[in-house]
């Protein structure tokens, strides 16, 4: 695919796994309750339906555990509207949306998670904004580093 992106997502299992991504209907979910400005910046400006996605738990050993695609490129989160939502942004609304989701597919899951610990002490994975700004919830991905990290963790493609 040209001009294919590479992204990595980030989850707590315990709020929202790959295994429930992968349970989904047709392993789609709408990605939700991203309330950082930068990461908000590459789901709306930068993702493209067919970008690949690296799945990271961050709870317990953290870890890619999966890959997916982008299935739905950018709209508004309509979680910023609903004051019962944990996700509410006051000054968020359909007229004026500040927060954006997109759709994400789940694709495989890899043989055996890569753990941020080997990911680190990896010399191509040096580069990585997981290991140099690791507190970003979405973050970009290089294809090498894509590759990579799907071959140390036996090929989940």
């Amino acid at each position: 695919m040209p001009n294919r992106k590479y992204w990595l997502f980030k989850s707590e299992p315990t709020v929202y796994s790959f295994q429930d991504l992968m349970g989904e209907e047709d392993r789609v979910a709408e990605w939700d309750g991203v309330r950082n400005y930068q990461a908000r910046n590459f789901m709306r400006d930068d993702m493209k339906v067919g970008d690949g996605i690296l799945f990271y738990h961050t709870g317990g050993v953290t870890s890619v555990v999966g890959t997916g695609r982008i299935a739905r490129e950018a709209y508004p989160d309509h979680t910023g509207w609903d004051p019962k939502d944990k996700h509410y942004d006051p000054k968020s609304n359909p007229d004026n949306p500040i927060w954006f989701m997109v759709d994400i597919q789940g694709e495989a899951e890899l043989p055996r998670p890569v753990p941020l610990k080997e990911i680190k002490e990896n010399p191509a994975l040096q580069n990585m904004t997981l290991v140099k700004a690791s507190r970003l919830s979405v973050q970009p991905v290089g294809e090498r580093e894509f590759e990579e990290i799907v071959a140390l963790g036996g090929d989940g493609t």
